[in-house]
């Protein structure tokens, strides 16, 4: 990777632009702003842009904003988006109500 100081400084102050409310996760409502302000405060990956803001979290677990935030976070380091590594890629979790396990017996069916 790179030394997050030294990028900061390359990247230089965090300046407003007029897309910056440009909705770009849908599903968690991030905003190119709120993108846009985690790069310049050290958030350089997409792995720890979703931990910080919940980009690609949602329901469409990123199929719809993924290539935006790659885009996103590619242009303000001033690098090629091939050179921004992708997220770890896990099954979509879904909460399960105690009471249904508690019907099933906690007995897995696969």
């Amino acid at each position: 990777m790179f030394d997050i100081q030294e990028k900061l400084k390359e990247i230089g102050p965090y300046i407003e632009e007029a897309d910056d409310d440009l909705l770009v996760c849908r599903c968690e409502e991030v905003t190119k702003g709120e993108i846009r302000r985690a790069l310049h405060q050290g958030i350089f990956t997409i792995e720890e842009m979703r931990r910080y803001l919940r980009s690609g979290m949602g329901l469409c677990q990123g199929q719809t904003c993924g290539k935006l935030v790659k885009g996103i976070i590619a242009k303000e380091l001033h690098v090629s988006p091939v050179d921004v590594y992708p997220a770890s890629s896990r099954a979509p979790m879904r909460p399960t109500e105690m009471r249904i396990l508690a019907e099933d017996g906690g007995v897995c069916h696969e």
